[in-house]
Parts: structure tokens; sequence; C-alpha cells
């Protein structure tokens, strides 16, 4: 009986050990989904209602419902995990409650036994009773490990009751957190419905006012149109300019740090560069992301359709990271500014090369660089415009490029 105690509560022991484990992963996940909830409502905050952020707007309360639902996808498992803790204590309340009442049985039929021995005038006598002297020496023996395992007994069952009080003191523990976790679900389940029905409302406000909706992004498509060109320009030159250096050097026979490109027709770079544009590819993924403080993507990479309006569509060269008001744009790596040019609809823009790859900081209010300027990872390259006709709406717009080629921002940035 004893073994197949001990068994059990081993099994319980790994059971509850792996219980523990999964609780604080989902902790975690709780609590990642609900910082992303705070980022996404302290930016709505901030941003008040107008007429040219609705779709912005429309996408952070997607992203806000998306983060909801993870939070209570998270707290139904975290409630069910401690369903399985709970039901763990109480098997290992049961094994201790079989295993003290045991020891109390024993130790009550010890007292029984040894109360025939009243006195020590009855152990000597019960010694004296030995029919020679080995005897009489195995029964002085005898009392004193049946007293010693007496007083272990007693030792075991003061053990046993302390460690059954813990249990019963865990089970209430886990109890009151199953109950603050229900009463947190319910809340969050509210907030829900609340935020649905508000991106319901925008939906509706967005489909009645589609033709506007439908000209605002029309012109916002020509404005994307000229700072392709503008970027595309800007590689050309370079292109141009890099090759024509390879070319003189080529013919002064100067291979010393020759330029060299990639591909045909690419940016023909210094050994310098093309070290440079190495190191950024090996960071793919690990990139800094090219603001601090809280953000939120707005606008995603390539062909993206807005949730609720079908005849709605956006195309994208790079990501519109969403902010609050003073922040500033960083450069993700270091390198040398390329360029710093205006484009209507995005204001001061800032190209970074590193190597044969781009960066492109769009929509500064401020410009802290220059051309030509070598600048390193995280250094500040400008202030991020804030609209305040937009209802205070602060999105820096960042692409990448590798030479002609558009690459998505997303799988580069350390998230």
């Amino acid at each position: 009986m004893k073994l197949k105690c001990i068994s059990i509560l081993l099994i319980i022991a790994f059971a509850t050990n792996a219980q523990n484990s999964q609780i604080k992963n989902l902790e975690s996940q709780k609590k990642k989904a609900l910082a992303e909830i705070e980022v996404t409502t302290n930016i709505l905050k901030e941003t008040s209602k107008s007429k040219k952020n609705v779709l912005s707007r429309l996408t952070l309360l997607s992203q806000q419902i998306e983060s909801r639902k993870k939070v209570i996808t998270v707290l139904n498992h975290e409630i069910e995990s401690i369903d399985e803790d709970i039901k763990s204590i109480e098997r290992e309340i049961q094994v201790l409650e079989i295993e003290l009442g045991n020891k109390k049985i024993n130790y009550a039929k010890s007292l029984q036994h040894m109360s025939r021995l009243k006195n020590e005038q009855d152990k000597m006598l019960f010694v004296l009773a030995g029919n020679d002297f080995s005897q009489s020496y195995n029964r002085v023996r005898y009392l004193k490990e049946y007293a010693d395992w007496q007083k272990r007994q007693g030792t075991e069952i003061s053990t046993k009751q302390s460690e059954l009080k813990i249990q019963n003191q865990k089970l209430a523990e886990r109890k009151n957190s199953k109950l603050a976790l229900a009463q947190q679900k319910v809340k969050e389940e509210n907030n829900l419905k609340k935020e649905e029905t508000q991106k319901q409302g925008e939906v509706k406000t967005l489909t009645a006012k589609e033709k506007d909706l439908q000209k605002e992004i029309d012109k916002k498509k020509k404005q994307a149109a000229e700072l392709n060109r503008q970027i595309e320009k800007a590689i050309a030159e370079e292109i141009e300019r890099a090759n024509r250096e390879a070319e003189r050097a080529r013919k002064a026979n100067a291979t010393q740090n020759e330029r060299k490109a990639a591909s045909e027709g690419g940016y023909a770079m210094t050994k310098e560069e093309r070290q440079l544009s190495t190191n950024f590819e090996n960071n793919k993924g690990r990139l800094p992301f090219p603001l601090k403080g809280s953000y939120k993507i707005t606008g995603h990479f390539g062909m993206q359709r807005p949730e609720g309006l079908r005849n709605v569509t956006l195309n994208s060269n790079g990501i519109d990271i969403q902010t609050t008001a003073d922040n500033e744009a960083k450069s993700v790596f270091g390198g040398e500014v390329s360029k710093v040019f205006k484009v209507p609809g995005y204001n001061n823009s800032v190209i970074v090369r590193h190597g044969n790859y781009l960066t492109v900081y769009c929509n500064l209010s401020e410009v802290y660089v220059k051309a030509n300027q070598k600048v390193s990872t995280g250094q500040a390259l400008g202030k991020i415009f804030t609209d305040r006709e937009d209802g205070n709406t602060t999105i820096l717009h960042f692409e990448l490029w590798k030479e002609k080629v558009k690459l998505n921002p997303e799988s580069w940035l350390n998230r």
C-alpha cells in the first residue's frame, strides 16, 4: 500500500510540474496579448476620428478585436489548466488523507499495545519474565525500538498533517485564481462585444461613403506612384554613378577597392559595401524596428483588402506604422544616407543605403541627416509627421529595397 501511495504521489508531482509550466506559458501569452491591446488603445485614444484616417482606425479596431480574442482564448486555456491543477491537488489530498488515516490507525494500535505496560515497573517485569538472559536482552531492545518507531510515527503524522494543510491552502488558492480568471473572461467578452459593435459601425459608415473613400484611395495611389518614381530614379542614378566609378577604376587598373555588382545591371559595390550588404542580409528577421515606443502596423506590404469593404483594394510597396505624436524614425542598420527628398502626401523622405540594400523612411516633418552622411543602427533620422487635420494621426511609411526589387519589410524586422 505504501509503495502504491508513493507511486501515485510521484505521478501527481510530475503532472503538477507539467501543469505549472503550461500555466506559466499561458500567462506569458496573455501578458503579450494584453500589452498589444494597451498599445492599440493608447494609439486610438490619441488619434481622434476624422474623414481621412477611417481606414487606419478600422485596421486598429480589427487588430484590437483579434488581440482581445487571443486573450479570451488564453483565459479559456488557463481555466482548463487550473481545473486540471485542482483535480491533481485533490488527488494528492486524497492520497495524503489515506496515508494519514493509516498512520493514525497504526499509531492507535501501538498505544493500545503499549498500554498493557502502564509504568516502568510493568516494563521491568516484562523484561525479567524472559526465560533466559538472551530473551530478556531482546525484550529490552524490543521496547526501545518500539518506542523509537512510535516516536517516528508521531512525527510522520505531524508531517502528513502539515502537508495536508499546505495542499488544502494550495487548493483554495487555485480555486480563487479560477474565479478571478472567470471574472476577467467576462470583462474581456464584454469589451469584445463593444469593439465589434464599434467596428460594425465604422464599416457601415465607410460602406455608405465608399465613393468618397475611393477618391481618397485614388489620391493616395497617385502619391504612392510619385514616391515610387522618386525612389526608382534615386536608385537608377546611384547605379549609374557607381558603374561609372567602376569603369574609371578599370581603365586606371585600380584593383584596390574594385567595385563589383552582385547582379547584372546592379549597383557596383566597393569591398566595404559588399561586406555591409552581407551583414545586412545576415540580419534578416533581426533588424530593429524603425522607431521606438508604441506602434501598430496599419498598412501591410502588397495587395490588401480592408475587412468588411468588398470593393476596396489597397496596394503598398512598404508598410505603414502608426505611432504616437513626437516619435522619430530610426535607422534599422548602419549605412549611408543616399537621398533626402519631398513627395506630396509623404512629406520628407530619407533613403539609407546598406550596400545594395536600401531602407526608405517617409512622412517626416523634420529631417536630422543629409545626403552622403554615415548613420549607425538606431540613429534618429527625423521626426515623424503628425497630421493635426487628420485626427492627430502619426504614421511612418517604411520601405525596403534590394537594388530595384521591393521587399516585404515585415519579414526582415524583429517585432
